[in-house]
């Protein structure tokens, strides 16, 4: 009777230290992906960091961009209030015409092959300005889209870190339970060891000895 006694608390101890076993896997396995998605969510916030460093650059250059359109555009308001006056006003087209009057030809041709040079510099200026402006523009918002995408997945990410901290303590609890339980069962081994003196395995004497974490 003893002896059948003996083989079922061998057989609930082999139980439990099996469930012990599975448990500090679980309990591993727990640590390493929550240690995983720490580190993700590190090396997202330094991408993000740096994302915002060029988001600040570009946004600097976008500025100064629309700034220099600004400048142009008001460079080409006055040339075209200055024509509007010498067109409007008769004294001033007259004086324009008799100085063109003393003018050669050649030094007429000069100035009016000047003034057109001068007419599509200007032109082409603003035409550059303005698709330099469009580049920016859209790299600015490309930077932007990207720093609110790292945004959504450390945010993501940080959510499910709290399910895992809950699992985690659950684990810690369990473990707990377990210690307690190992420790009657090995109360009541010992107990029927005194009693009895079955013949348990070496192993199992050996396990016996370990420290309790």
């Amino acid at each position: 009777m003893g002896e059948v006694g003996a083989c079922g608390e061998q057989t609930d101890f082999q139980a439990l230290v099996l469930e012990l076993e599975q448990e500090q896997k679980m309990k591993d396995m727990l640590e390493h992906s929550i240690l995983e998605m720490k580190n993700t969510v590190t090396e997202l916030e330094k991408s993000l960091n740096t994302v915002e460093n060029e988001d600040n650059e570009w946004k600097t250059r976008y500025e100064t961009q629309i700034e220099m359109n600004r400048q142009l555009e008001r460079q080409i308001s006055l040339l075209q209030e200055k024509m509007e006056r010498v067109r409007g006003s008769p004294t001033d087209r007259l004086a324009s015409v008799r100085s063109f009057d003393q003018m050669h030809i050649e030094t007429l041709n000069q100035v009016l092959k000047k003034l057109g040079e001068e007419k599509k510099g200007l032109q082409n200026q603003l035409k550059d300005y303005e698709l330099r402006l469009e580049q920016e523009a859209k790299a600015y918002h490309k930077a932007n889209d990207e720093r609110r995408a790292y945004l959504a997945v450390i945010s993501q990410i940080s959510g499910s870190l709290k399910p895992s901290e809950k699992q985690k303590t659950d684990s810690v609890e369990m473990k707990r339970e377990n210690q307690l339980m190992r420790r009657i069962l090995k109360e009541r081994i010992l107990l029927l060891q005194k009693v009895t003196e079955p013949q348990f395995p070496k192993w199992f004497l050996e396990l016996l000895k370990k420290p309790i974490l």
